[in-house]
Order: structure tokens, then C-alpha cells, then sequence
């Protein structure tokens, strides 16, 4: 591993340091009451890392809120939670515990009622990637969070790799950005054995929003627009598959999606047919490449390099941690304007995603307008 003492990474990292410090992210000495927070669905499989979650100090669950007590009982029985804290509503479980906050792991089609149930109630939400199904559902959800001057947020697990963030303090260094190619994807849900609870919706066109394109179409969707800034870009194209119909007859299994902006081009590879797991991306310049193989491992060359250069990113990412990053953001001291949680930059990706949808199913390329 070689990188110069003049790198931009190691001149930003005390002042990176020091942000997060001073945002009290990495500040040990503030303890506070732990944020309350209630699970709102229990179908979607990343609904684990919560249940999961070693005890902190920054965050208590103390509500589950499921309709499907069977499937509530099975994951009681798996995670050790008492069925006692399981409530059939939003508004059930508000007459009886204090919250204030909600994990959402439900259908991505129920987002909306969820973002919408909870601002009723005041209570901040983190949704599990993508937003929405369409554009109109998020701007329904920022509405509602807006009105209620609530935060919402959401969350995809590329958000706390060190190497993504590590990508994004490098970018300057590759000169003016010209290709960006993010791949996402596994082998497909059926085949890694997801949950029957996750698979009856992820298969299902109308919860899901698509297959392939909607499960991991918007890693790139909401990656590219934070690395270019929250810019809108100028045409999406995309090009679909069912290359195992009879195991995804609904939907798709494998999407390209081409983004353009007036000097980068995006590429975003969504596939339930890769022979194994893989979140990378890549960033392309005029000095340079650098690749973000997985959640710490970099591989970098500038011009002027006899070689290719490997490193481990940390101590960059606001939070390691999707939770503690919710914490920090209820307790003021992580602002997500602008990040990849944020509203903006994913009212941005599910433009990408919408005009990508519109483009496989007619076959042509989408402008967006300016408005």
C-alpha cells in the first residue's frame, strides 16, 4: 500500500476528524438517553441487523410494529424478543409506549402509508433502501415529513463503506470524472434463500416496484447522485431481462442502467444472476481510476503511477453503524442534508429509477425535463 503524505485523504483526515468530533459522532463522553425506536414491518430481510444489534447505549428498540403475529412469534422464537412489545399499529402501539423513531422494514410499496402514519405522530423515520416504488410515492413521503418537520431518511447498506465515502474525499484526485460503474447484486433472492415473508414482495411488481432494477438498481441510483453532487442527469436509458423466468416469472432479474450527464456517464449493473454477493463501484478520470472493491478495500492509480496502488479506507464514514447514524441524526448531532441518506440525493435516484423503468418498458431512451 502506497499513499503520498500529499494525498488529499490524509490532508482532509484531521479536519474530517474533527468534524465528526465536534458533531459528537465520536464523542464517547455524550451520554444521552438511548433514542427509542419502534421496527415497523418485520418482511424485509435486512430487518435482522437491527434485531441483531448488539445493546448500545445510543439506541433502544422497545416496540415491533407487525400485523402477522405467526410470523412475529417466528422471529421472537429466533431473536429472543418478548411478543409483548409487537402491536398490530402505528396508532396501537403509540397509545401505549413512547417512541421517537421508526425503522422501517416492511414492502417497499408500504412505505408510504408508514412515512405518512408516523409523521402523524411526530415520530422521525429511517426507511430500508430504496424509497419508494415511484416518484409520486416520494414526494408524497417528503411532503408528509416536511409538514411534520420530522427526519427521514433513508438507509442502504453501501452507506456506511468506508471505501464508498473514501471515493467520494478522492474523486478530485482522478481529474474531471468521465465514467462511474456501480454493480450490485447476488445470485437472485430464491437462490441465496431469503425468507418466504421477504420473497412473496421482492418477486411481486407491484411491492417491489420491479425485480432486479428496483432491489439493487438503486444502490447506483443513489450512489451516482451523491458522487455527482445531487445533480439531475441529462437521460437515463435501461435495458431489462428475465433470464430465469420460471424462477422470476413477475419480474426482472438482470438491468443495465445508463445515466448521463453532460460530461460523466453512469453505468449501474443490477443483477440477480452474479455468481456471488457483490457491492463495488468505480470512478473513472482524466488522472486516473479508482475502484471501491467492497465495504474497506481501494485499489487506485493516478497518472504518472508505475502501478496500481492498494489500500484499507477508514475513519471516514459518519457511522459504521445505519442505527447510530439514526441516533446521531435525532439527537442533532449528524446533519444528513446532502448525504446518502438524505431526501434530496434519493428523490434524485428515484427519478433514475422511474425514467429507467419507463425506458425498458418502451424501449427508448428518457430525457429529463428541467423542471
Amino acid at each position: 500500500m502506497r499513499i503520498s503524505r500529499n494525498h488529499p485523504v490524509h490532508a482532509l483526515k484531521p479536519l474530517l476528524t474533527l468534524i465528526l468530533i465536534f458533531a459528537g459522532v465520536e464523542d464517547a463522553k455524550a451520554q444521552e438517553e438511548p433514542v427509542r425506536i419502534a421496527v415497523a414491518g418485520l418482511v424485509h430481510g435486512h430487518v435482522g441487523w437491527i434485531l441483531n444489534r448488539p445493546v448500545r447505549p445510543d439506541l433502544e428498540m422497545v416496540a415491533i410494529i407487525e400485523h402477522d403475529t405467526a410470523l412475529a412469534q417466528r422471529f421472537a422464537e429466533r431473536y429472543g424478543f418478548d411478543m409483548g412489545i409487537v402491536y398490530d399499529s402505528m396508532e396501537e402501539m403509540d397509545a401505549e409506549v413512547e417512541v421517537d423513531a421508526v425503522a422501517v422494514f416492511s414492502s417497499t410499496l408500504d412505505h408510504l402509508e408508514l412515512t405518512q402514519d408516523a409523521a402523524r405522530l411526530g415520530l422521525h423515520v429511517m426507511l430500508e433502501k430504496p424509497m419508494a416504488v415511484s416518484l409520486d410515492h416520494a414526494r408524497r413521503m417528503q411532503a408528509a415529513g416536511d409538514s411534520a418537520g420530522i427526519h427521514l431518511l433513508i438507509n442502504y447498506e453501501t452507506s456506511w463503506y468506508e471505501s464508498v465515502h473514501f471515493a467520494h474525499v478522492a474523486r478530485s484526485d482522478l481529474g474531471p470524472l468521465r465514467k462511474i460503474v456501480v454493480r450490485n447484486g447476488h445470485q437472485g433472492p430464491q437462490e441465496i434463500g431469503v425468507g418466504p415473508e421477504f420473497l412473496k414482495w421482492l418477486t411481486d411488481p407491484v411491492a417491489n416496484g420491479a425485480g432486479a432494477l428496483m432491489d439493487f438498481g438503486c444502490y447506483g441510483a443513489n450512489l451516482i447522485t451523491w458522487l455527482m453532487d445531487g445533480a439531475r442527469p441529462t437521460s437515463v436509458t435501461a435495458v431489462v431481462q428475465t433470464l430465469k423466468p420460471s424462477v422470476y416469472p413477475d419480474v426482472d432479474d438482470e438491468a443495465t442502467i445508463v445515466v448521463t450527464f453532460p460530461e460523466v456517464q453512469g453505468i449501474i449493473q443490477a443483477s440477480w444472476n452474479w455468481p456471488f454477493n457483490r457491492k463495488d463501484l468505480s470512478l473513472y478520470g482524466t488522472e486516473g481510476y479508482l475502484h471501491a472493491d467492497n465495504a474497506t478495500d481501494v485499489r487506485m492509480r493516478l497518472r504518472g503511477d508505475a502501478a496500481e496502488q492498494s489500500l484499507v479506507a477508514a475513519d471516514l464514514a459518519p457511522s459504521t453503524d445505519p442505527f447510530s447514524y439514526l441516533a446521531g441524526v435525532v439527537r442533532g448531532r449528524i446533519d444528513p442534508a446532502g448525504g446518502l441518506y438524505s431526501v434530496a440525493i434519493n428523490l434524485t435516484a428515484m427519478e433514475i429509477l422511474e425514467a429507467a423503468l419507463e425506458s425498458a418498458r418502451e424501449g427508448r431512451t428518457v430525457y429529463l425535463s428541467d423542471s
